[in-house]
């Protein structure tokens, strides 16, 4: 390996970087967001019943269902 090699660093890596040092909060504010949207405990019971209550769908959506003649 030559003396003058250096290893690679992308733009975007170092982009991260340098945004991370200015903003050593980044990362806190970043699982606190998380944890408002998708870190939750689930309700067992309201699942089921939301399960339960599914209609399924068409299988072309946009076509009016039409009633049989009688």
């Amino acid at each position: 390996m030559p003396f003058f090699w250096k290893p690679y660093k992308s733009d975007v890596t170092s982009f991260i970087e340098e945004l991370k040092a200015k903003k050593p909060t980044l990362e806190d504010e970043q699982r606190a967001g998380r944890a408002l949207l998708w870190d939750r405990d689930l309700d067992r019971p309201s699942q089921a019943a939301w399960r339960e209550a599914r209609v399924p769908q068409q299988a072309y959506v946009y076509q009016t269902r039409t009633t049989p003649a009688k």
